[in-house]
């Protein structure tokens, strides 16, 4: 025989008024902060990459009435070789800067993993970080009289130790590499930050039970750790990858894209097609093909990742 109290039908449990009012206000606020972040994204994203499409179909120079050009535009893209030398300089200079702030962050965010503690970890994280948050412009300034040819205080120091003055930014590989390095000490803190947190996420079993296995720390790191934090290896190398392409500040503020066009990135190539030469409809092309080159090498960076990144 059954009992009374389980014959009873269950009742459904109802919500009280003021409980259904206060998750109804919490949707909308949520829906309003999603729209919010959605209309920020489309004016000052989706709207500007639109225009520049639509332009890079026309010729304009802001004076006159812009004219339909179809691809034409596209057309003198493929055959403009200062424009084309621009891209592989800012490829190969993207690279640089990747392998460099890649290779850099890890090995100071295992260092200080290992070898200081929750306060070094603090502290390391705050000092490396810091020269993120000054102004690229203001960067570019000082370094650009820091690493001056004649009148620079880095040669003036090797002048006095006897060592002739270094052509920082008076030639082509010294240029590059000088930019380079600027822009990795400026980026590195990024990278190092994430690193750090990566690392101290990793569980402490496996760590343990790697040390009893009898590994030894380079085993370690590379067997385990660097596999476990390889999701965030991924995402920082896409993160200064897509900015690095975009390279600009530095270049521009320090070398003028030069010596020659040694520095001349592909967003200097489109300041200097569109502000300089009023040339926006070709502006606009070279920014579209750009936009386009970052979007399938972000891709392949995706794709190779699915072999050699650990999801747990």
């Amino acid at each position: 025989m059954s009992s009374p109290a389980l014959s009873k039908p269950l009742r459904a449990v109802r919500r009280r008024p003021g409980a259904r009012r206060t998750a109804r206000r919490e949707a909308a606020f949520g829906y309003a902060m999603i729209a919010l972040a959605m209309l920020f994204v489309t004016v000052f994203t989706f709207a500007p990459i639109l225009a520049s499409l639509g332009l890079s179909f026309f010729d304009w120079d802001v004076i006159s009435p812009p004219t339909w050009a179809g691809l034409a535009n596209y057309e003198r893209f493929f055959t403009d070789g200062p424009v084309l030398q621009s891209f592989g300089v800012t490829i190969c200079m993207a690279i640089a800067i990747v392998v460099l702030q890649l290779t850099l962050g890890l090995f100071l965010a295992v260092l200080v993993n290992q070898r200081t503690t929750r306060f070094g970890r603090t502290f390391f994280r705050t000092a490396f970080y810091l020269p993120l948050l000054a102004s690229t412009a203001a960067v570019a300034i000082f370094m650009g009289y820091l690493f001056d040819t004649k009148f620079g205080a880095i040669n003036y120091y090797l002048g006095l130790l006897g060592i002739s003055g270094v052509p920082w930014l008076s030639s082509p590989i010294g240029a590059q590499a000088t930019i380079v390095l600027i822009v990795v000490w400026q980026q590195v803190g990024f990278t190092f930050v994430l690193f750090v947190s990566a690392l101290m996420a990793v569980p402490t079993d496996v760590l343990e039970a790697s040390s009893i296995d009898g590994a030894g720390p380079l085993r370690t790191l590379f067997r385990i750790k660097i596999p476990l934090i390889s999701p965030t290896i991924l995402f920082a190398a896409v993160i200064a990858f897509i900015n690095a392409m975009q390279l600009f500040d530095q270049p521009f503020i320090m070398t003028k894209g030069g010596p020659g066009t040694a520095t001349t990135t592909a967003t200097i190539s489109m300041y200097q097609t569109g502000f300089q030469n009023l040339q926006f409809g070709y502006s606009s092309a070279i920014a579209i093909v750009l936009l386009l080159l970052i979007l399938a090498i972000t891709g392949i960076q995706f794709l190779a990742a699915r072999k050699v990144v650990f999801y747990q």
